[in-house]
């Protein structure tokens, strides 16, 4: 192959000869972004930057608003980073035209000795003026389920595991309550840190001291959690910084000598800088979350999180809360998450653990191994153009049809865990903007993922099992939106078969002829169903099969310990150009 720049290796689509013939190929081209191959040279000398950071900075170095000294209770706005974090105020708000209607549908049960009361508005939670202006710059005005539930919990300051299906807005339920509560604290409770603009040397007597602390299996969850944190903190004492492995430390070091209040992190580089010294400390964390908890725990970081929660110098009195969030939640997973929980730990249950919902259309189509190629581009030509998500089951497949999908002149990029950091981000960067709207990935590589507007998630390759289908298909009709899931079956794989046709059936969907054969009889029954109560061999206070075998206390004042008797001023509702990533909702 000869180019005219040079490529690093895995990461420049193959140029060939091949060609993808087409009946019309300007039709078939007229309305995908034309396809860019990328000047590498250039790329590797000054990448392309991210909203919000100088250019040829790390997702890491995302601006923040940075508070002063002589700022009082409240800071002042900073209409330049306004526009920046939530966009223009004559832009659309995000949550415009939503339809929430499926997701308030869902049902919402509290397992455990407290019955936190639920809210129904944002501002009856008595949460802090600036979150609420906040919320209401982001364009969000009613909270969903999992959010109507964790708010008040965890103002109440209670452990608790969260389970609610993807895109039903998690991340919001636990930053802006844990934010809210500090809000209004940070003076009081945060580490020394040099003022805004000093010059930062690394080594010196400042160490970051979050009170926050995050935990995200994958880089690309935990950037979009400080992206979240970033607005969610906008005019307040909070910093929030990410750290994340495969990205430059020096930058991150930096970051977070400047001053950590709200830290977001994966656990290999969280434990890596925890060991050196003088960088990180955990005594003074008040809230610890574990985010895509069963990932996590399957994904082996097991041993990590006992380090981190239990072996290292993090605050372990009775005043730090710890909580876990996820889709999916199996019962082995749920026995050993409740080890990091105090024993009146709280259960709440978002729908049927493991399902999905209605505002996904899925289509299954029959395709043979040898013709799955074509039948992808076919799909793709015959589909809308919009932002696309393929999945494939290894690596190779990844850059197979990265290659194979550039030479038939449609706009793609890819992800996978052989790239570099460097590489990921800007793969990713190119996607939320458009410039790249097909992204071919692997599941690792893409968990957690939130791209706002991806509006066709397509499995190329089936996943081994329904908790992967659940979690890919959950990156399209992201909180209140529309998607589209279209999976390629074959005999090959017939083991998810019966699991693949009970969650067609649940969320409404079409059951293609040649899945008929696994159609239960009778009523339909889950597994997961079965087992969402906890084991009976060792029961802690909280532990339970359904909500209905708890005697339920008087229900508890929804607004926390934290009441602030005044409403925000009206703030103009942001749109959705400040980042083409998404909310995290």
């Amino acid at each position: 192959m000869t180019t005219d720049t040079e490529f690093p290796p895995a990461v420049a689509p193959e140029i060939s000869d091949q060609t993808v013939p087409t009946e019309n190929e300007s039709d078939t081209f007229g309305e995908w972004v034309p396809r860019q191959k990328f000047d590498y040279a250039t790329y590797l000398a000054k990448p392309e930057a991210a909203r919000g950071q100088p250019s040829g900075n790390w997702l890491a170095s995302g601006e923040r608003y940075e508070w002063k000294e002589e700022y009082g209770d409240v800071a002042p706005r900073d209409e330049r980073l306004e526009r920046e974090l939530f966009g223009h105020p004559d832009d659309e708000p995000i949550g415009k035209g939503l339809d929430f209607s499926k997701v308030l549908q869902l049902t919402a049960d509290i397992i455990g000795p407290h019955q936190p009361k639920a809210i129904e508005t944002f501002e009856e939670a008595g949460l802090h003026p600036v979150m609420i202006e906040n919320i209401k710059f982001m364009g969000y005005t009613t909270p969903t389920p999992i959010q109507k539930m964790c708010i008040p919990t965890i103002l109440k300051g209670y452990d608790m595991i969260s389970v609610a299906q993807t895109g039903s807005g998690k991340t919001a339920a636990f930053l802006i309550p844990i934010l809210s509560k500090l809000m209004g604290k940070a003076k009081k409770l945060a580490a020394p840190r040099p003022p805004p603009g000093s010059q930062i040397v690394l080594g010196s007597h400042y160490c970051a001291e979050p009170l926050v602390l995050v935990v995200a299996p994958t880089r690309e969850l935990s950037t979009q959690i400080f992206d979240e944190s970033r607005r969610f903190c906008y005019r307040s004492m909070l910093r929030p910084c990410v750290v994340y492995g495969g990205a430059d430390t020096y930058t991150q070091r930096i970051e977070l000598a400047k001053g950590c209040d709200v830290l977001i992190a994966t656990p290999g580089r969280l434990l890596d800088f925890m060991e050196r010294g003088r960088i990180l400390s955990l005594r003074r964390v008040k809230f610890i979350v574990i985010d895509e908890a069963d990932e996590m725990l399957d994904m082996g970081f097991e041993p990590q999180l006992r380090r981190i929660i239990e072996d290292s110098d993090v605050n372990q009195d009775d005043d730090r809360v710890c909580m876990m969030f996820s889709a999916t939640f199996p019962k082995s997973v749920r026995k050993l998450a409740k080890e990091f929980l105090a024993d009146e730990n709280l259960i709440i249950k978002i729908g049927r653990i493991g399902s999905t919902h209605s505002n996904i259309k899925q289509h299954v189509i029959y395709t043979d191994e040898a013709n799955k190629q074509t039948a992808l581009f076919d799909l793709l030509c015959s589909s809308p153009p919009s932002r696309t998500i393929i999945f494939a089951g290894n690596k190779r497949t990844v850059d197979r049809l990265d290659d194979f999908l550039y030479n038939a002149r449609l706009p793609t990029t890819s992800i996978h865990g052989d790239r570099t950091q460097r590489e990921r981000e800007d793969a990713l960067i190119s996607f939320r903007s458009g410039k790249c709207p097909i992204l071919i990935a692997t599941a690792v590589a893409a968990r957690g993922l939130d791209v706002k507007n991806v509006m066709h998630i397509i499995n190329y390759d089936m996943p081994n099992n329904i908790d992967e289908y659940i979690h890919r298909i959950g990156r399209t009709a992201r909180i209140g939106n529309h998607g589209l899931a279209t999976t390629f079956y074959n005999e090959g794989n017939s083991e998810i078969a019966e699991d693949l046709v009970k969650i067609l059936i649940e969320s409404n969907q079409d059951v293609p002829d040649f899945l008929e054969q696994y159609r239960p009889e009778g009523e339909l029954k889950f597994e997961e169903s079965e087992s969402e109560g906890e084991d009976n061999d060792n029961p802690v206070q909280g532990d339970g099969g359904n909500a209905d075998d708890w005697v339920a206390p008087a229900q508890e004042n929804g607004s926390g310990g934290d009441s602030w008797g005044v409403e925000a001023p009206p703030a103009a509702a942001g749109g959705d150009n400040w980042n083409d990533g998404g909310a995290g909702w």
